[in-house]
């Protein structure tokens, strides 16, 4: 059996015979960049042989290679099948990345459904020789409880520490351990996952851990995750479920740890997310929510038991995962309807979470419309050629001048790819002098002036089109491609944007705010936005950054019993319109994809 040698990890791995050399590095725990989940398309889980042999390189890995690239030995992890033995370098390296925490909260009142209450229990003696069941239940003034409580009852003890979620009794501990009680408050991102520790006595937030979506591995985008389950019916579903659970019990270890905490005194998880991470979450088919006509498994709220989905806390913790609306329209944007208090203003406002898919909500006079326009992966950074996460080393803004190219980076460090505000800033310069037209195609070089500042920013191979962002021995360079996927990512958002105020029968001019959520939003600048029409112009003073308000409403629900009824109503006074199914919205969409400002 052939084996492989890893040299910057200094790792040997056997060969699983028929295995992709992609999905054997993953299998062995060695990172390796792949947003497209092996299917051939992203062109990024790049590796370098080094020495021996691998199979002819194929038309796919031509197309998406560059001649010098393929020149050098590199080839595409997920379309090579090891024969023999082979030595290769990995050409990524996992980078620490800038994931949002915070964002803006309203004023409530603090009203945790979990609470505690000690008991005094009466000990049996030989005169009243009592069960002890007994004596608990008189102290509760009830019948009977959960026996699986009597587990965990010291009877040495005369005093206890009774846990209740409302009215239910979910929990007893020895002694008086009221001044002990936490949650923990969890936003689960397609791309991140953001927790929060929460004092439940004070509402104070004692730690906090995030990290990438652990399902990455799996693909960047949710379909390619429920592809990913459907391919693997055996067990993909669980192996999706398990990678997520594991990554919140990491999490949550980390932050107990940070607070000197202990993880059997959190009592509630509440987790908002949106409608695939839920059915993830929960181990629920997701197949539904790939095909038509999109109908979930489910959108209510749940509130269930901790063990039963194998997240770690006290015995008898809860979960709330909040109620999404559609399968586009989840728990993460209810909780920033919410946070937004968008169904108490009498303004009109427009809420719109930009990340894989560009959720957008619009409020006529507390009246609720929402769609969501499939943006892509391009304003994360994915899907882009020298496209990365906004992480250390990552272009986040460019300005192009007579002067030259001014970057900024990520940590202040040698610029390796490009982010998503990064991407936008580099368009939206490209636009600005001219180098790319109303219909997203680069001009002509022929049609510069040698003399012109621009001429040699513009690089022809054959029939292609390159702007040159940095040059040298490992150049950055933005492709007709990349203009192709900020232009789709543009054309579904402010589609989707248009059609809700058509719908509203709103005109532009009447919105008074324009509120900008989610992990990506906040590092995309107004300037930005409006610079690549992703938004009118008509919008760019009227623009607010909300921050995080998923995870905001989770840490709301946590605190507050009546934030969840709130919570659940207003998911189903919220209206869902289907772009695809409303009439005209085909030619809006195209005539969205035009850059109208452009020549």
């Amino acid at each position: 059996m052939p084996d492989i040698f890893i040299t910057n990890e200094g790792k040997r791995i056997q060969c699983d015979p028929g295995k992709d050399l992609l999905q054997l590095l993953l299998d062995n725990g060695v990172f390796v960049d792949n947003p497209c989940n092996g299917k051939g398309s992203c062109g990024k889980c790049k590796i370098r042989l080094l020495q021996g042999q691998l199979p002819a390189v194929s038309e796919t890995e031509k197309k998406l290679l560059k001649k010098e690239e393929m020149a050098a030995g590199v080839r595409l992890a997920c379309l090579v099948v090891p024969e023999e033995d082979i030595e290769i370098e990995t050409l990524q390296t996992e980078r620490k990345h800038e994931i949002l925490t915070a964002g803006y909260m309203p004023d409530f009142r603090m009203n945790p459904g979990i609470s505690k209450k000690v008991l005094q229990i009466e000990k049996p003696t030989l005169e009243n020789p009592s069960a002890y069941e007994d004596s608990l239940c008189h102290a509760l003034g009830r019948e009977d409880l959960d026996w699986r409580l009597l587990q965990h009852l010291d009877t040495g003890e005369g005093k206890v520490t009774g846990v209740f979620n409302g009215t239910d009794l979910i929990g007893i501990e020895t002694g008086d351990t009221t001044a002990l009680i936490y949650g923990v408050a969890v936003d689960i991102g397609t791309t991140t996952v953001v927790t929060a520790l929460i004092d439940l006595k004070t509402g104070d937030e004692l730690a906090a851990a995030s990290m990438l979506n652990p399902q990455k591995k799996f693909g960047l985008d949710v379909l390619t995750r429920i592809s990913y389950s459907l391919e693997k019916p055996a067990d993909g579903r669980k192996e999706l479920q398990q990678t997520i659970v594991e990554g919140l019990n990491s999490l949550i270890e980390d932050m107990c740890g940070k607070a000197a905490v202990s993880r059997q005194n959190i009592y509630e998880i509440s987790i908002a997310a949106n409608c695939t991470m839920m059915h993830f979450l929960l181990g629920i088919d997701t197949a539904p929510i790939g095909r038509s006509p999109y109908a979930p498994v489910f959108v209510k709220a749940k509130n269930i038991m901790a063990s039963d989905i194998g997240l770690q806390g006290a015995p008898g913790a809860r979960v709330y995962c909040l109620p999404s609306v559609s399968s586009y329209i989840g728990g993460d944007i209810v909780a920033g309807a919410y946070v937004c208090q968008l169904e108490k203003s009498r303004e009109n406002l427009l809420f719109i979470d930009i990340g894989t898919n560009g959720e957008i909500v619009l409020a006529k006079n507390g009246r609720l419309m929402s769609c969501s326009c499939a943006a892509g992966p391009a304003l994360e950074g994915m899907n882009i050629s020298c496209g990365m996460r906004a992480a250390v080393g990552a272009i986040e803004d460019v300005a192009i001048t007579a002067g030259g190219i001014e970057l900024k980076v990520i940590g202040d460090e040698a610029p390796v790819g490009l982010c998503g505000s990064g991407i936008l800033a580099v368009v939206k310069e490209l636009l600005r002098i001219g180098l790319v037209k109303k219909n997203g195609s680069f001009i002509k070089k022929e049609e510069l002036e040698e003399t012109d500042y621009r001429y040699p920013l513009l690089r022809v191979d054959g029939k292609k089109r390159e702007f040159i962002l940095k040059d040298g021995q490992e150049p950055l360079g933005i492709t007709q491609g990349d203009i192709r996927q900020v232009q789709l990512a543009k054309g579904a958002i402010l589609s989707g944007f248009h059609a809700l105020l058509r719908q509203a029968e709103l005109h532009i001019n009447q919105l008074d705010k324009v509120m900008i959520a989610g992990q990506f939003g906040a590092h995309l600048p107004a300037d930005s936005l409006v610079g690549t029409e992703i938004l009118p112009a008509e919008v760019e003073d009227k623009i607010h950054y909300v921050g995080n308000s998923s995870k905001t409403g989770a840490y709301m629900a946590l605190m507050s019993v009546e934030v969840k009824r709130e919570l659940e109503a207003l998911a189903k006074q919220m209206d869902y319109m289907e772009l695809g199914a409303s009439s005209g919205y085909e030619r809006l969409f195209a005539q969205c994809l035009q850059f109208e400002k452009a020549r």
